[in-house]
């Protein structure tokens, strides 16, 4: 089907004193540009969560409580430099210098912030304001006395373009988009940088290599759209950093000059046709209408587009969804995250009243959902679909299934499953799936335990790849392989095989990770293995062993005289009272995967991890990187199941009881599982 977009919102920063809004856009011109190498990934970890106007102690605490945990692997931080005094959010648009001094915290407090989000294994993203400056005159945040068109020690009146009037709604005239001043007729507008000039460009990579130097990943490059494609391509060449990561803001206009589609050269762009079309569909049209989505709409290509359901100015203009929607803005998300086109970023803002309403308290976050700070990356429905977007990353769409309405369901192949019913009544539904068979967490109404359960509603996928779900108006099941019940890739499990002789008619086996807590009398039903033999995988986490005993289920019990079966890890098996290893069931194959021994020293209360690029490895995330055991210290050791043939980067990190988090020094390591069998890592940790 095709689509179209409302008129588009034209600018994004509001002026001083004027309630004026700039426009946050980006755009190239159709020259050819160099060649701008890949950006750095964060592993399958695409998902940015922009925390717009926190102060930069409340980012760093908010990496280490959620944005680590849950996956996140951007924040994006609103513009850090000096800006004009002002209580207005849009007073961030309207630098003074390239000072990082101002109600969000200075030097120090930034690069804190960073290195913190780092030891989450959160990368950063910086807002950059690099295509004007102020409307006036006036002392800035950080003491600067500054005018229009002079800025101690920055620019001077030279380095402005000479258009200096505002280009009011005229974004049929290239050169006016692009040299002239931003505003509304009638208004104060504010002074372009001439960013023709080698100078002015120099100043602004300047700017951008400061940040990189402090450990920045990456810009969200603010107002490009008024920035000649061959000015903005000469300021990205004078980086020191080609990699670093720019996702530029561009809004699409229909019969405009300057199309977002000519900045595919310097970087991503975000699609801001997604946001409106997803505010439409979910505003009143069907849901079924989204089976394709994405590029089939017009849209630019996937892997060079960002995505959002919205941002600081369309939520306040109207152009998109907002927190005040309800369930049509948490479902939007939800489709947004389950859905492969573009990469997401997930707003979080603070209720406003007005839209030239500042944030709460300085931009200090004490709390989420207290003073007013919504803190949407955090809703449980939004932020544990971050990890199904980790998970599903590379997996196209797959098992698309919609009632012709507004219910609709699809997969990402073998990886994950969404279902949202946004009918006025509940669903009931058999949906086929292509996951493998096993107890899910739906991550919608639960969260998965460290311990392989889940606080919250589970479902069970048959060998045939469905399941039934009951879904109420208005909400969501999602399901993905991170989310299983029970053992899962990486888990340290035993399978433990128990021999029928005993001719019982059900085999259950009753059980404990040493050290931890049993099963619920009778335990739990065996599977059938091989003629003689059942069979049971069972989850140990940090164990090393299993106490066990069977019965049939109705009160009969193999009595092992009187003790319970001592067992290990492995492949065992229980016969006549006797406890042996091996695969009764045929020759035992060598389990694809990694096993890893690194030598590293620790003081009491620090233990090693493993992560890495890959999702059982925790996607380079601290928080799910996999222990290692220290029975044979110095050497750590952890034995992982990864599939044959598979490609992976890899670190360790020390983690103390408090839950900080040292990287090995150097770059990342790298490994290739064989087609036939297990990689063997001998490791040195690296000071």
């Amino acid at each position: 089907m095709s689509s179209t977009a409302p008129a588009p919102r034209r600018t994004t920063a509001a002026l001083a004193g004027a309630g004026l809004i700039l426009g946050l856009t980006t755009a190239l011109t159709a020259s050819a540009q160099p060649a701008v190498a890949a950006p750095t990934a964060n592993g399958d970890k695409k998902v940015t969560a922009v925390l717009f106007e926190w102060n930069f102690d409340s980012i760093a605490r908010e990496c280490t409580r959620t944005l680590g945990p849950k996956g996140y692997g951007y924040v994006q931080v609103s513009p850090p430099q000096e800006r004009i005094q002002g209580g207005a959010w849009w007073t961030a648009y309207q630098p003074v210098s390239y000072k990082i001094a101002g109600p969000l915290g200075d030097r120090a407090a930034f690069k804190n912030m960073v290195d913190t989000c780092h030891g989450a294994g959160v990368k950063v993203v910086v807002d950059a304001v690099i295509n004007h400056m102020t409307s006036g005159s006036g002392t800035g945040t950080a003491s600067t006395q500054y005018s229009k068109y002079n800025y101690p020690g920055t620019y001077g009146d030279a380095d402005f373009n000479s258009c200096r009037r505002p280009i009011g709604s005229n974004y049929s005239d290239r050169y006016n988009v692009q040299h002239c001043e931003l505003g509304e007729t009638g208004q104060p507008s504010l002074s372009d940088l001439k960013t023709s000039s080698d100078y002015v460009r120099g100043r602004i990579a300047g700017y951008l290599n400061d940040l990189t130097s402090l450990g920045v990943d990456g810009f969200r490059m603010d107002a490009v759209k008024h920035i000649p494609a061959d000015d903005l391509a000469a300021i990205r060449g004078k980086l020191t950093d080609q990699s670093v990561h720019w996702m530029q803001e561009a809004i699409h206009g229909a019969g405009e000059a300057v199309s977002p589609s000519e900045y595919q050269a310097t970087g991503d762009v975000q699609e801001f046709r997604y946001t409106t079309d997803l505010k439409r569909i979910l505003s009143g049209e069907k849901l079924s209408y989204l089976k394709n989505f994405g590029e089939a709409w017009g849209y630019m290509p996937s892997g060079k587009s960002g995505t959002m359901v919205a941002n600081h100015d369309t939520e306040r203009n109207g152009s998109s969804l907002s927190y005040r929607d309800g369930a049509n803005y948490t479902l939007a998300h939800v489709f947004m995250l389950a859905h492969p086109y573009g990469a997401p970023s997930v707003h979080s803002g603070y209720e406003f009243a007005n839209r030239d309403a500042g944030a709460p308290n300085g931009g200090n976050v004490s709390a989420c959902h207290s003073d007013g700070w919504s803190c949407q990356h955090a809703w449980r429905q939004i932020a544990n679909m971050v990890a199904f977007r980790n998970v599903s990353e590379g997996a196209g769409l797959t098992n698309w299934w919609d009632n012709g309405n507004n219910a609709i369901a699809f997969g990402r192949g073998n990886k994950a499953f969404v279902a949202v019913n946004h009918e006025s009544g509940s669903l009931t539904q058999t949906f086929q799936t292509s996951l493998p068979a096993g107890t899910y967490c739906d991550v919608q109404h639960g969260d998965p335990t460290t311990s392989g359960g889940c606080t919250g509603t589970t479902y069970n996928v048959g060998t045939d790849g469905k399941f039934t779900a009951i879904i109420g108006s208005n909400d969501a099941v999602a399901l993905h392989i991170g989310a299983m019940v029970g053992p899962k890739p990486g888990d340290n499990t035993a399978t433990v095989y128990y021999s029928t002789d005993k001719n019982w008619s059900a085999h259950n086996i009753h059980y404990a990770p040493t050290g931890g807590t049993w099963t619920t009398s009778p335990g739990i039903a065996m599977e059938a293995a091989c003629a003689g033999w059942v069979k049971k995988t069972v989850a140990l986490g940090s164990a090393t062993g299993l106490k066990a005993a069977f019965n049939n289920g109705s009160g009969t019990w193999d009595s092992n005289n009187g003790a319970d079966y001592t067992l290990g890890t492995g492949n065992i098996t229980v016969k006549s009272g006797t406890v042996g290893a091996g695969d009764p069931c045929g020759v035992q194959q060598t389990e694809a995967g990694a096993s890893f021994a690194v030598t590293a020293t620790t003081v009491p209360g620090q233990n090693i991890y493993v992560v890495g690029d890959h999702a059982t490895l925790g996607s380079w995330a601290p928080a799910a990187a996999l222990k290692l055991d220290a029975a044979a210290y110095p050497v750590w050791k952890l034995d992982v199941k990864l599939p044959a043939g598979t490609s992976f980067a890899y670190k360790y990190i020390r983690k103390d009881a408090s839950g900080n988090v040292t990287w090995e020094s150097g770059a990342n390591r790298t490994a290739t599982v064989p087609a036939d069998g297990k990689i063997t890592l001998n490791d040195t940790w690296r000071n």
